[in-house]
């Protein structure tokens, strides 16, 4: 499977406000640009943290694309706190909550997959995508579960768009958030590939080296 990260981060590289509310650094060129990559991949995947704060649909527009194709939904939650009412549960396109194995919570709307014990175990949940067909997936956030991604050596490809402004605060979240690499030797290293000029903001894109 190759897993894609993408995300929209300010120049000083927060993700949202220190409130963690919806935060729009996106211009409408890079908006445009999420809805197509969307239209191909397989599976889309945020936290719980996103669903809480945003409560995105995390489908592609109409009018973003000529064949629309709507991926599979994956909400990282693992103690079930997913609201009835998420705008992830409507019928817009399939959803599927993970949750932990002791977590009984079911949901209208939404399959459910339970892996690990107290958090989710990504590579299990990876290695069920897998056999489920699912060939690509795009992860958007938020900064907890991107740096689970690292942490794991599960990201493959990178997008950031890196909107012109400045949010500050140090307890605004970051692109990758968690306890954070102990040493450089640890840290993901990336391979350049592309930067590009989006309206009033610039989209860099990185391979993982692995």
């Amino acid at each position: 499977m190759k897993i894609l990260l993408n995300c929209a981060m300010s120049v000083d590289g927060k993700i949202a406000l220190p409130t963690r509310k919806e935060t729009k650094i996106s211009n409408r060129e890079d908006l445009e640009r999420v809805h197509r990559m969307r239209n191909e991949v397989d599976a889309i995947l945020v936290g719980i943290g996103t669903i809480l704060a945003d409560d995105p649909k995390l489908t592609v527009g109409e009018k973003y694309a000529k064949v629309v194709k709507q991926p599979l939904r994956i909400v990282l939650d693992s103690h079930g706190r997913t609201p009835q009412t998420a705008r992830v549960l409507n019928d817009q396109a399939k959803t599927l909550i993970v949750t932990n194995e002791s977590c009984t919570k079911t949901f209208s709307g939404a399959d459910v997959a339970r892996f690990g014990k107290d958090r989710v175990d990504l590579k299990a949940l990876v290695g069920h995508l897998e056999k489920s067909g699912i060939r690509t997936l795009l992860v958007e956030g938020g900064g907890t579960v991107m740096w689970s991604f690292f942490r794991e050596g599960l990201v493959d490809e990178m997008s950031v768009f890196v909107g012109s402004m400045i949010i500050g605060g140090k307890t605004s979240p970051t692109l990758a958030g968690g306890e954070g690499f102990g040493s450089l030797e640890e840290a993901t290293r990336l391979k350049f590939v592309s930067c590009e000029q989006l309206g009033d903001g610039v989209l860099l894109r990185y391979e993982v080296i692995k």
